[in-house]
């Protein structure tokens, strides 16, 4: 793939859409591309956590371990962002994220992650909402299940 077809995967993802395409080009060039088939692990929790993944093509299922094992929580398509809350708080992996199918996302070293959160606010101010709709939705799901 060119690095022109990268930039425009990326102008497809909202927290992406208004960067200058020079910037968009340059993260392309400094992230890595990653395939992974069904059932493939994007990593494991309790790993390190050293890049923020963006799924572009496919899904995958944010899964947790319990004494009575694996449990899956959620799935995750195209856009989503994975991994971004262990950089955020220098915080070994909460979960694991596993390809639900053919998937392909781009690799956001810690690094490069953090520099792009600090030259873009309109980008922090993406990832903190999407943060918030999780807690929202796990908050809800906690509700749900205490009542029942």
């Amino acid at each position: 793939m060119t690095l022109e077809s990268e930039v425009q995967s990326l102008r497809q993802v909202p927290m992406f859409r208004d960067i200058d395409p020079a910037r968009l080009k340059l993260l392309a060039f400094t992230s890595e591309r990653v395939q992974y088939s069904g059932g493939q692990r994007f990593f494991s929790q309790g790993d390190a956590s050293d890049a923020a993944y963006l799924i572009l093509d496919g899904s995958a299922h944010v899964l947790l371990d319990t004494p009575g094992g694996e449990i899956k929580v959620a799935e995750l398509g195209g856009n989503a962002l994975v991994g971004e809350m262990g950089i955020l708080s220098e915080s070994p992996r909460s979960a694991t994220i596993m390809a639900a199918e053919q998937t392909t996302a781009l690799r956001i070293d810690k690094r490069v992650f953090l520099e792009l959160l600090a030259q873009f606010p309109q980008i922090a101010l993406a990832v903190m909402r999407e943060l918030a709709d999780r807690l929202e939705r796990t908050n809800a799901q906690l509700v749900a299940q205490a009542k029942s």
